[in-house]
């Protein structure tokens, strides 16, 4: 049944909280989790005379990242859990009927859990590189950890799309929506590889809408045929599909950006499409598997612990990256082992510790930032959106980095924000 055409006891019915999806739920903790330890494990890192100098250690295994590029299914996930929000969200409305209004609530809600977390991390970052190089750390090796840490906010201005598309997208029929955005995925790599580059970047649209719409299918019930040698079979063919673009080019073998190479992340390639077939058909085989891991007691506090902090532990893990990384080269000058060696093996555990130790206190510190103060105001939507997708943005290019573009950058988030909050109600006086 379509999320948009409920029946008429569905309208009369009392509203009802959206469900939790545990594979959803696990998909997306699981999927962030892998986010970060792929980038942890990512830098080869040397310092020498007031230069840092940065390697890939996945350029030496790329075909790890066919399972560790996890962002097609994280996608995915975001995707199923914004459609049975919203559905949520229009039953509490009322019905179809006050589907606009509710769509707009809903949205100035999804913004401001998206973008508020943002905020002391601009807070902290905009003077850091400052008092750093004033307290006698080089500029090169500041400039870059400023610039890394922003980086990571393509995800967010990327999802805002998303979001704000959530609503339309969802009255029209996934089997026309879908093929449309698939299709303009391999006719922007056509263009892209046919010499103008910068059309490849209208796939950030095509290829991260696509997955999020096989998300809302999910929602609806639509992959509940995709078990067992369906699944198998899926997952299969999707894996065999990268195999052949990538045997036959212009894709290179890594599912995420190496110096010097063509990228099938930056911008995304109709190589994903396949890549995520794959994983979604090894996802659905596992979810019988996962369900019934997750509902054991342990498993599921660990996942209700996890799941509302994803967004601080997505924000700041590069924030523990510098840190650690920081004190080990310039304060130890210690370097990274040579990538995929006994050394670099033997290694890894106790970095991902350290990493992981600094991580839980950060969160611990910030992770209240991911439930905003006040209440949502959807008047000013329209407004809003596109200040806090030009800061997410502009934040992404620029990163933390001196300058005055970071700034600006920060105070339109902020004003974004503003439009979109009103306090909470003040509580009645005494008399």
């Amino acid at each position: 049944m379509s999320l948009t055409m409920l029946p008429p006891a569905a309208e009369r019915a009392p509203a009802a909280p959206a469900p939790r999806d545990r594979f959803i739920d696990v998909l997306r903790v699981f999927g962030m989790v892998l986010v970060v330890v792929q980038h942890w494990t990512m830098p080869v890192l040397s310092y020498a005379q007031g230069r840092l100098t940065t390697g890939n250690a996945l350029a030496a295994i790329p075909y790890v990242t066919w399972i560790s590029q996890v962002m097609p299914l994280v996608f995915f996930a975001g995707g199923a859990a914004n459609a049975i929000s919203f559905r949520s969200a229009v039953r509490r409305a009322g019905g179809p009927r006050a589907r606009s209004g509710a769509a707009r609530e809903w949205t100035a809600r999804r913004v401001r859990r998206l973008a508020w977390p943002v905020v002391p991390l601009a807070v902290v970052w905009l003077p850091l590189p400052h008092l750093l190089v004033a307290l006698g750390v080089p500029a090169q090796p500041v400039e870059v950890a400023a610039r890394t840490v922003g980086q990571l906010l393509w995800f967010l201005a990327v999802y805002l799309l998303a979001v704000v598309a959530t609503p339309r997208l969802l009255r029209t029929r996934t089997g026309v929506v879908l093929p449309v955005l698939a299709g303009g995925a391999v006719l922007m790599d056509v263009v892209r590889f046919s010499g103008l580059e910068a059309a490849g970047y209208l796939n950030v649209a095509f290829v991260w809408l696509a997955v999020h719409q096989v998300g809302f299918r999910y929602a609806e019930g639509g992959l509940e045929w995709l078990t067992g040698r369906r699944a198998a079979g899926l997952a299969v063919a999707g894996f065999a599909m990268v195999a052949a673009l990538v045997a036959t080019g212009p894709y290179p073998a890594s599912m995420i950006g190496m110096p010097g190479m063509i990228s099938n992340m930056a911008p995304p390639s109709a190589c994903l499409l396949a890549l995520f077939a794959g994983q979604l058909g090894l996802a659905m085989l596992l979810r019988p598997a996962v369900n019934a891991l997750a509902a054991r007691p342990r498993a599921e506090a660990v996942l209700s612990a996890l799941a509302p902090r994803m967004m601080t532990v997505y924000l700041w893990h590069m924030t523990a990256l510098v840190a650690v990384a920081g004190v080990a080269t310039i304060g130890f000058g210690l370097t990274t082992p040579q990538a995929g060696s006994a050394a670099w093996w033997s290694a890894v555990p106790l970095w991902l510790a350290v990493l992981a130790l600094v991580l839980v206190a950060l969160t611990a510190m910030l992770g209240r930032f991911e439930d905003p103060a006040g209440a949502a105001a959807h008047r000013h939507v329209p407004a809003a959106v596109p200040l806090v997708g030009g800061a997410l943005l502009t934040l992404t290019i620029t990163g933390f980095a001196p300058g005055a573009a970071p700034v600006i950058a920060s105070v339109a988030l902020i004003a974004g924000l503003a439009l979109v909050s009103r306090p909470a109600a003040a509580a009645p006086r005494r008399r």
